[in-house]
Formats: C-alpha cells, sequence, structure tokens
C-alpha cells in the first residue's frame, strides 16, 4: 500500500517559526552562551536551523536514545545510545527535539540531564502533540502543536524516509 504526504506545514511556516524562536531564546539568553544537545536524529535538522538564528555564542552536542526497541511503540525503558561528548555542569542547555509525543522518554532524558548539573535546562521542540501525552513534560519553546497525525519531513522519518522534506506533512495510505 503506497503512501502520500500531505502537507500540514509548508516550508516558509516552517523557516519562519524557527526564525521567531531563535528570537526568543537569543533574548533569554542575552550576555550568556547556550549549550544545545541534540536528540538524534530526529533533531538535526531543526537544530541546525535553529542554531544559525541564534545571536549568542551556541556550542551544540548530540545524543541518541532509543526506548522504542523493534517496536513501534515506546516500551517505556530508555537506552542511550550514544551520549554527549562534553559535560553538562554549569551550562546553559536547551535541549532540541524534533517531537514531543507522550513525554515518556523525554522526561527521562531531562532528568537524567538535571543530575548532570547544568546552570538551567530548558527543552525545545519544533512539534507538540498535547493529545499523545502520558507524562507531563514542560515544554520551553514550542515550533507548533499539532494533531495527532503520523507526521514526516525536517528531520521526521517513515521507515527512515523523508527526513530530508523541507516541510512537515502527514503520512497518508491509501
Amino acid at each position: 500500500m503506497p503512501e502520500r504526504i500531505e502537507v500540514l506545514l509548508s516550508e516558509d511556516e516552517v523557516d519562519a517559526r524557527i526564525k521567531a524562536i531563535g528570537e526568543q531564546i537569543s533574548r533569554d539568553y542575552e550576555g550568556k552562551e547556550v549549550h544545545l544537545v541534540c536528540v538524534l536524529k530526529g533533531g538535526t535538522f531543526f537544530m541546525c536551523e535553529l542554531a544559525k538564528r541564534i545571536t549568542v555564542p551556541v556550542s551544540m552536542d548530540f545524543m541518541s536514545v532509543s526506548s522504542y526497541g523493534n517496536e513501534t511503540k515506546s516500551s517505556g525503558v530508555v537506552r542511550i545510545v550514544k551520549d554527549l561528548d562534553e559535560p553538562l555542569k554549569g551550562k546553559d542547555v536547551i535541549v532540541v527535539e524534533d517531537i514531543v509525543d507522550s513525554g515518556r522518554t523525554l522526561s527521562y532524558l531531562l532528568e537524567m540531564l538535571r543530575d548532570r548539573g547544568p546552570a538551567s535546562l530548558r527543552l525545545c521542540t519544533l512539534l507538540d502533540k498535547p493529545d499523545r501525552r502520558v507524562v507531563h513534560v514542560d515544554v520551553d519553546y514550542t515550533g507548533f502543536q499539532i494533531p495527532d497525525e503520523f507526521v514526516v519531513g525536517y528531520g521526521l522519518d517513515y521507515a527512515q524516509r523523508y527526513r530530508n522534506l523541507p516541510y512537515i506533512g502527514i503520512v497518508k495510505f491509501d
């Protein structure tokens, strides 16, 4: 059954919103340096575009976590696949995610990172699906709240495809 992609958020809409978030972060961290932590793989596109729009000094690191194994639903058990290269102690950290869904993995991840002693810890996501939330997670910077649809593009994939789309699309199966 072939799928088709229906545009939910255009490239221009996504670009404008990332610019606005970058401006807000720049104001919030004026006079400071911000350390962005990207949750791989999906967050890569968003973090790179966001970093270009932040005017205060930026450093970056990457982390990969898994709570799915070979399943399509989260097991609730979070496994670190790739940890950070640098310590967080004393840094102003923003975790950058592509999408906040159930909140299970992010809740665990944020608690773990908080234990590493950052000066501050915030969460920034391109997409938020509040209807899917099972565990409360405070999101400090949100690109868009979206309906409970399976979305791709801008780093989000379906079977490792469509990450490179410059817009956010809904996967539709005919």
